[in-house]
Parts: structure tokens; C-alpha cells; sequence
């Protein structure tokens, strides 16, 4: 199933309209998946510019044209590389690398994704993008030539271009075989449910069970409870700025210990950015 798909049986089980997803999955993913409910859409924009962390395997041997295993394969060839020659050239990727995106991508050229283009057979020039490699670590073998690997990257890292860089660098065409998101910003996979339990939830009248507090969502953001005024209160709630002495930057907003909403400090004064006052 596509991100959009589980968008869509979300909103069925829930029976909500603003229902958006953070973070588009490819269909032969699987893991961690943010979903934003009503006013929590929101939040979009501060969620999926957050560091990713996935667990692949890399099959070293064998190159696709999709550089993952639904695609057709491109070449072959002996391996020679063990675990080891993985490992030595692993910290070669730590930081900031350059990526070409893949030909099957949603990268968009002249308006139309990348990957329309390719099955078009249209000639269109490589697209390339600058992602941070945070941590890179083995896992152990996973079979024949295959290899476990944890990532923790930047958005926008194209994981099965990653591992087809690291067969480059072993001198053998790789692929990826199997992707796992397991954390997207504080969204661990440790906490997530599948469609399955969310509809249990529901039928059960649980289905609050389910959903994560949107402040609890956005843990690096500093939280800021302002002693306020009577008038500095009304203003605040109304959308109007008001005195502060916070450093500028985004703050989880609170007043009499409730959340309502993401505040932004600026040149000493405070506005309520993301308003979650009232409504759905």
C-alpha cells in the first residue's frame, strides 16, 4: 500500500476528513508512518523535516534499474566482499553526501515526477541533492552477500541509493532488499500501531488509545508556560504579540498548564504560531 492509502483507511476507521500523512513511504516500505488528525495537520512542516532512522538489507551482487528488488536487474557479478570490507567502508558516507536521485523517484522534473518520466522513456538530465548521514552501522550478515545496516539520516535520504553507493564502493552492483522505517523525529516504532489494531481500537471506543498528544510530538521544541496579565492573556489567545524575554525560535506553547498550540519568540515578542484553541 502507498502513504496515501493508509491516509485513506485512516480516515475511514476514524471517520475524519483532515487526515495527512508526514512523510511519504515507498509501496515496498514498511515502519514507522506519522498521521496527523485535524488540527494536528498543522503541524506538518515541523514533523517531516526531522531526522529519519531505518533499518535495510544491502545485497551486494546484483543492480536493479529501480536500485531495490522490484526492479530489473541491470548487472551481476561475483562478490568478494565480506562483512568486513562492509564495515571498512561504511564511515566513508558519515556526514554530508551527495545523492543522485534515483531514475524511479517522486523527485519532481518540469512538474511531472522523475519516475513518470523514466517509464515515458523521456531523456531528462540527473537531479542530485546534498543529505546528512548521522550514523551508519552494520547489523551483521542477513544471508548470502547480505547485510543488515542502520541508518539515521536527514529527510530526503534515498536509502537504496545508499546502498547501491556502498556496492560502488566495494567494487560489486548492490540493491536494497528490504527497508524498515523505524523512527521519523520523536516517532518510534516501538509506539506505533498497525491499521488492524486502529480498528480494534476504534470498535472498541479506544481509539484515543492510539493517538500521540501533538506537543508530545514535537519533544525538541523548548516548552514555554508565560506568567501572563489578563490583557496579555487576551491577547495571546487572540493571535495578538505580547512581551517576552524567550530566545527567539519556535516554543510548545502553554497556558495554565494546557497546550495550545507551537508559539514563536521574536525580537521580544511572542505570537501564537500553530493555534490548537478550539475546533477539530
Amino acid at each position: 500500500m502507498t502513504s496515501s492509502d493508509v491516509v485513506a483507511d485512516v480516515r475511514h476507521i476514524l471517520h475524519m476528513k483532515r487526515v495527512g500523512h508526514t512523510g511519504t513511504l515507498d509501496p515496498g516500505a514498511a515502519g514507522v508512518l506519522g498521521i496527523c488528525l485535524g488540527r494536528a495537520t498543522r503541524l506538518f512542516d515541523l514533523l517531516v523535516d526531522k531526522e529519519k532512522e531505518y533499518v535495510c538489507e544491502l545485497a551486494l551482487g546484483i543492480s536493479t534499474d529501480t536500485q531495490d528488488s522490484y526492479g530489473i536487474v541491470t548487472q551481476s557479478a561475483p562478490v568478494t566482499a565480506d562483512e568486513a570490507a562492509v564495515r571498512t567502508v561504511l564511515p566513508a558516507f558519515l556526514g554530508e553526501i551527495e545523492q543522485t536521485a534515483p531514475l524511479y523517484s517522486a523527485i519532481k522534473v518540469d512538474g511531472k515526477a522523475l519516475y513518470a518520466h523514466t517509464r515515458e522513456g523521456n531523456a531528462v538530465e540527473s537531479r542530485t541533492r546534498r543529505v546528512h548521514i548521522y550514523a551508519l552501522t552494520s547489523l551483521g550478515a542477513s544471508g548470502k552477500n547480505r547485510y543488515m545496516l542502520r541508518i539515521r539520516c536527514s529527510k530526503g535520504t534515498y536509502i537504496r541509493t545508499l546502498c547501491q553507493d556502498i556496492g560502488m564502493a566495494l567494487g560489486v552492483p548492490a540493491h536494497m532488499s528490504f527497508l524498515l522505517r523505524t523512527a521519523a523525529g520523536a516517532l518510534r516504532i516501538e509506539d506505533a500501531i498497525t491499521l488492524a489494531e486502529l480498528a480494534a481500537l476504534m470498535e472498541a471506543g479506544r481509539a484515543q488509545e492510539a493517538v500521540t498528544p501533538p506537543d508530545a510530538a514535537l519533544p525538541l521544541l523548548p516548552a514555554l508556560c508565560p506568567a501572563l496579565s489578563p490583557k496579555h492573556r487576551k491577547f495571546l489567545l487572540n493571535g495578538a504579540s505580547i512581551p517576552t524575554e524567550a530566545a527567539d525560535g519556535l516554543v510548545r506553547l502553554y497556558v495554565d498548564d494546557a497546550f495550545i498550540g507551537v508559539g514563536k519568540a521574536q525580537n521580544g515578542l511572542l505570537h501564537l504560531d500553530i493555534s490548537f484553541l478550539g475546533g477539530e
